[in-house]
């Protein structure tokens, strides 16, 4: 009896770690975002109805509910943690919002962002910097960025708290004489991330 209670503890345990620290493992841990930091970073983009936010690391779908909810718009996440993934959709149906929002498992380097209008992040410096130029060439100029905590080196934010570490960035016009598009077309030329 005690080395099966030994088991189930170690067990759960693993578990319980596996489920903490498994993001970590494939590119950024997970540490939810709160509520209130949330509502900013959807605030400083001005979500509204007509807009498209997809949430890149989309955790247990704080974001996502909070976007179709309260602000009205459509939302897409994507995660690639198979359990948040399913945390996601229950939060999602729990919230009825099955019509609006998506969540899709998944590597997001891999998923096509031309269709948003938002893009939330909450990642690591290092995925910042291999994600930038996935950003600038397949969002449209307009379109809106917004990171916690970590930045987009080279890319001046257009707004920035700094308090709670929130920056929104503009996407600009394809013209290639912008720096931040000057670095997309020598990314494209070379076949490599910046």
């Amino acid at each position: 009896m005690a080395a099966l209670l030994g088991w189930m503890l170690i067990s759960s345990a693993s578990a319980l770690g596996m489920f903490l620290l498994w993001s970590a493992f494939i590119g950024a841990g997970w540490q939810p975002t709160s509520r209130r930091k949330v509502r900013k970073m959807l605030e400083m983009c001005r979500v509204g109805p007509s807009d498209v936010v997809y949430d890149l690391g989309s955790g247990d779908g704080r974001i996502l509910v909070e976007a179709a909810k309260t602000y009205h718009a459509t939302a897409v996440g994507v995660e690639a943690d198979p359990i948040r993934v399913l945390f996601s959709r229950f939060a999602v149906g729990t919230n009825r919002l099955k019509g609006r929002v998506q969540v899709v498992w998944g590597n997001f380097f891999h998923v096509d962002l031309s269709e948003a209008t938002v893009v939330t992040l909450f990642l690591s410096q290092g995925a910042n910097r291999k994600l930038k130029a996935k950003l600038l060439s397949e969002l449209r100029p307009g379109a809106r960025v917004v990171s916690y905590v970590w930045t987009f080196d080279g890319w001046s934010p257009a707004s920035r708290d700094a308090d709670d570490e929130i920056s929104l960035y503009v996407v600009p016009s394809h013209d290639v004489s912008s720096p931040d598009r000057a670095a997309t077309a020598s990314f494209h030329a070379d076949g490599r991330l910046a």
